[in-house]
Parts: structure tokens; C-alpha cells; sequence
């Protein structure tokens, strides 16, 4: 784990502090809907999910069983939620919203979107794109910290053989991280892309394969087998990598396990 400056970790809690603030979070009710945060959560959360149970909700919100049921029979009070039993285990109920929970769904999310568009317009010295980007990876961040499980928005699958794009990426990935670790430079980038220039051709081979991970359409993560370079059927295991928000969640596992098989 790294160690980063005290003052860099103060700047983060004070403006996580504030967004808790104007967003509202303290507030008895949110987003002028006469809800607590919470139900206003588990409602947003219910609208955005197929096949959600209470159990996964609590997991989502990061709460306790015996208060999510009891925010569940709150809602269920008020007509805005209900529940179809789950043909996968009969001892939980996939949760939806009714024609009243979907009213209260569309007005949170409006006054969210408002809040949104208008905090953007004002801000200066980084681009919207850079900002969503960035404060993606720093929930997403969390969320592992939390569970160790892989980030709820990424949308992450494996893909097999080559991929647009990939020599760079790959490239780019090593050179970054061992950047890092032992202080590679333009020699260590330049020999690395020009193999992997050389391997990609051969993918039409069956002794060579490889297989990656894509967010928003850029290699993330990648691990390759080259069964030609080392000669007398050797199995070559090449260029395993992960960004390192992928990292700890068990998808390099999965790649391994995929290049081994």
C-alpha cells in the first residue's frame, strides 16, 4: 500500500466532508423527497439493479441486514417497493419499485442531476471528463478497500486474441509501473513494444494466445502465452499485468487460470 503525503490524505477528508455536506446527507430528509438518505439510497439502488435482493442492498449500502429489513418494511409500508420471489433461492424476494417508488426515484435523481450539471458548470482547472474519470476510480477505490470484491461500475470481461489498440496499452502499463519499482526509462519502453509488435502477428498461431481485460474500450489488464518464442513446445507466459485499480480483487487470478488452461 502507499504512502502518500498527509496533506494530500487532509485535502481528500475535507472535500469528501464537504460533498457530504452539500449533497445533503445530514439532512433528516434528501433531495426534497421526505426521505432519509438512506431510503433515498436503497431506492436509487433498487432502480438501477435487475434481480436485487435485500441481501445484496445491504452489501450496496454498506448496512446492517436488520436495518436494511427494517428500511424495506418502511417502504413496503409506503407502497414504493415490493418483491417477486427469486427463482434462484426461494428464501429471498427480488426487490422493485412501484409506480409510487418510481415517482419518488425520478424526483432524487432529478434534484441529483440538477446538483451535478450545476457544479460542474462552475468548476475550473480540470476538465468534467477528467473529474468523473478520476472520482469513478476513487469509489470504485473504496468499494474494494471495503469488500475486496471487484468495483460495482466496472464493466469488466475477459477477451480473447488481439484487441485495438493493445501493443500500446500493454506497453504503456509495464513502462508505468516499473517506472515506478526500478526507474525503466525509453530503453526498457521501446524494447518492450517492439516483442510485443513481434508476438502480435503470431496470434494466428495455436500456440500463441492471449487474452485481456477492456475499460471503455483500453487494456487494462492482459497475461499472454507465446508457445513459439522459447522453441521446443515451450509455454511462455508473457506480459501479465493489471492497472492497479484492478488489482486485489481476483482478476488476475482469473487471467492466470485463463493463459493455464
Amino acid at each position: 500500500m502507499g504512502q502518500f503525503d498527509p496533506e494530500l490524505i487532509a485535502r481528500v477528508r475535507s472535500a469528501s466532508r464537504c460533498f457530504v455536506r452539500e449533497h445533503g446527507f445530514l439532512l433528516k430528509t434528501l433531495a426534497g423527497t421526505g426521505h432519509s438518505p438512506s431510503a433515498v439510497h436503497a431506492i436509487i439502488e433498487i432502480g438501477n439493479s435487475a434481480n436485487l435482493t435485500a441481501r445484496d442492498l445491504a452489501e450496496r449500502l454498506n448496512l446492517e441486514k436488520s436495518t436494511v429489513s427494517r428500511l424495506l418494511r418502511s417502504l413496503e409500508c409506503r407502497e414504493e417497493i415490493s418483491g417477486l420471489p427469486n427463482v434462484e433461492d426461494g428464501r429471498s424476494q427480488i426487490l422493485f419499485l412501484t409506480d409510487k417508488g418510481w415517482a419518488v426515484y425520478k424526483k432524487a435523481s432529478q434534484f441529483a442531476e440538477n446538483l451535478v450539471q450545476n457544479s460542474l458548470s462552475l468548476m475550473h482547472g480540470v476538465s468534467a471528463a477528467q473529474f468523473a474519470d478520476a472520482f469513478s476510480a476513487y469509489a470504485d477505490a473504496m468499494y474494494v478497500a471495503r469488500t475486496g470484491k471487484r468495483p460495482q461500475s466496472a464493466q469488466l470481461d475477459i477477451v480473447e486474441g488481439y484487441q485495438t489498440g493493445m501493443i500500446g496499452d500493454i506497453a504503456a502499463m509495464h513502462a508505468r509501473t516499473h517506472s515506478e519499482i526500478i526507474g525503466a526509462g525509453p530503453r526498457f519502453e521501446s524494447v518492450l513494444t517492439k516483442a510485443l509488435a513481434d508476438f502480435v502477428p503470431r496470434l494466428s498461431s495455436p500456440n500463441n494466445n492471449t487474452w485481456s481485460v477492456l475499460e471503455n474500450g483500453r487494456v487494462v489488464a492482459s497475461i499472454t502465452i507465446d508457445g513459439e518464442g522459447l522453441g521446443n513446445e515451450i509455454a511462455h507466459l508473457r506480459w501479465f499485468i493489471l492497472e492497479p485499480h484492478l488489482r486485489g480483487i481476483g482478476l488476475g487470478k482469473e487471467l492466470l487460470l485463463r493463459s493455464l488452461d
